[in-house]
Order: C-alpha cells, then structure tokens, then sequence
C-alpha cells in the first residue's frame, strides 16, 4: 500500500503473472507464491494479477480474491501490487475492487467491459462509477481491444482523466501505437501509461511512458526489468539490443493462445507445478509445442529453471 499516495512513482517492468491451476484445475497458491517470490528476486518492478494473462474470465469471483490476497501477501511493501479488478459486470468489478483496496493494492487495473460493445459515452459512464466509488484508490484504464472488442478513444481517457484525480493511467495493449501518443498528448505527459504490446513496451519509453505490463515477464523477468533499467540509466543500445535477445520468447507466448504456451514452458522450467489452462483455453498442440521448444532454444539464455538464480 505505500505506493498507493504515490501512483507516479510504480514504473519500470510489472509482472502480469499467470494464474497457476494444478493438474486437476484447481486453484494452486503454493506455485503462486513462488512465482511471486521469484519476480521480487529477479528485479521485477511490480507484480499484477487478474488481467488476461491470469485467466480470470474462467474463475470465480471467490478464486480471483484468493489469488490477489496471496500475490499481496507475498509483495508486501517491497514492490508495488496491480491487480486487475475488471469484470463483465460493473457489480462485479466494484467488488473485485473493493477486495483489492481492502487488501492494500496500489491500484487498481480496470479493463474495459468485454462481450458488451458500448458506447464511448458508455465507457465514461463506466469508469466514471470506478472512480467515484473509489476515490482514494488510483485507478488505471486497461485497454486491450482484441479481447474485449472495444477501444477506448483517446477522447474518452482525457475526458476521464480531467474529470477524476485517481485515474492516474492506462494499460495499453494495442498494436496501434499513434493510439498511444494520442492519450499522451490529450491526457498531458504525467498521465501513467503502461505498455501491454510487447513489442512495443521499449518503444513506449521513447515518448514518455511509465512502463511496461508484459506477459513476457512471466518467462524472463530478469531481462524484462533489466531493459527498462538499460533504458532508464540512458543506456539505450543496450537496452535494443536485449529488446531484440527477446523477439523469440515473445514470439513463443503467442504460439497459441497465451497463456497455454508461457504456462508450458513455466511448468516445464520448475516454476509452477502444471501447465494447466482452464476451457475453453487448451494445452499447446503437438505442432504448438514443436514451434515453442524451436524458439525457446533461441533465447535460452534468458531463461531459469527453478533453483538456478541468474
């Protein structure tokens, strides 16, 4: 929580970890933990669970509260906790939030309802009632069209901006990165924004970003953090150069559906005790995993198997 005054300063890689489920799907908090006590000795720069990555459209509203109690517990106060709260539901996704409060998140990532394709009016409408029910929590806007079927205009994240204090930022996972430089301008350069592309989280830094929320994290969160870090101290070949070291294990995350393949390798690696992805998410197919091991090789360097530290 003691980030929470101070939203400016949660920068750099943020974990978005996986949900890990054992061998018969149910809910696994011993591999949680580890996975969480890991990105805090790898240097991650904060830790998020609950967004597309953690699978929490396929579980309860009780097993998401489980899982952001334990990724608290075991970030403390060392590193920041950004927990996605959004729902499909705004009943829901007030009281995934209110959880999150309760249990000392430093903000809140809301996504933008999916299935429902509203309006721009209703986006504000929506983030509008986040906001004013949770006025001392910071709330960031969470982008990603290619799940949800909507995009939220840079209009729309101004407007909101300017009409509450405590939304402080936005997730961007969209591959359409004027899009980005929009809401910065529209929003003013102190506004948050958090890349979600990966391929786009360096580029992100060029022009004011805070961050990067990536699902690579989930696989080398030692050299995710380290390029920002590259970037940060004005290092920036350096900081290319391992932008590059990482196109194979971007490509790998979305050799299927992620998180089926990131999930694979994890368990493979020792990290958590099963690949398991929960319907209608479906482990990796024969030719699936035969193109992950090939890219895998490529960046195996980047990569520890449980009990290696780098």
């Amino acid at each position: 929580m003691r980030f929470r005054s101070d939203p400016a300063a949660i920068r750099g890689s943020i974990a978005p970890v996986v949900t890990p489920f054992t061998a018969e799907g149910e809910l696994d908090t011993d591999s949680l933990r580890a996975l969480v006590r890991w990105q805090k000795e790898a240097g991650s720069h904060g830790v998020s669970i609950g967004g597309s990555t953690g699978e929490p459209s396929a579980q309860s509203l009780e097993e998401r509260v489980t899982a952001m109690r334990v990724v608290a517990e075991e970030t403390g106060d060392a590193i920041p906790f950004l927990p996605g709260t959004g729902a499909a539901t705004l009943k829901q996704t007030l009281e995934l939030t209110d959880q999150a409060r309760r249990l000392g998140a430093d903000l809140a990532l809301v996504i933008t309802p999916y299935y429902s394709r509203p309006t721009q009016e209703g986006l504000f409408a929506w983030y509008d009632a986040v906001a004013r029910e949770f006025p001392d929590l910071p709330i960031v806007i969470y982008n990603v069209p290619s799940r949800t079927a909507v995009d939220i205009a840079p209009d729309t994240v101004a407007k909101l901006r300017h009409a509450h204090s405590n939304i402080v930022g936005i997730k961007e996972t969209t591959k359409d990165f004027e899009h980005f430089s929009h809401v910065l301008h529209k929003c003013g350069r102190d506004f948050l924004m958090w890349s979600g592309i990966e391929l786009l989280c360096l580029p992100l830094l060029a022009i004011g970003g805070a961050g990067f929320v990536s699902a690579l994290a989930n696989l080398a969160p030692a050299a995710v953090a380290r390029m920002y870090e590259l970037y940060a101290a004005g290092d920036h070949d350096a900081a290319i150069d391992l932008h590059y070291r990482l196109h194979p294990l971007v490509e790998l995350l979305f050799v299927e559906t992620n998180p089926a393949p990131a999930k694979h390798v994890l368990a493979d690696l020792g990290r958590i005790a099963s690949g398991h992805v929960r319907p209608p998410l479906v482990s990796p197919t024969p030719a699936g995993l035969a193109r992950i091991d090939a890219l895998r090789a490529q960046a195996a360097d980047l990569l520890e198997p449980a009990g290696v530290t780098a």
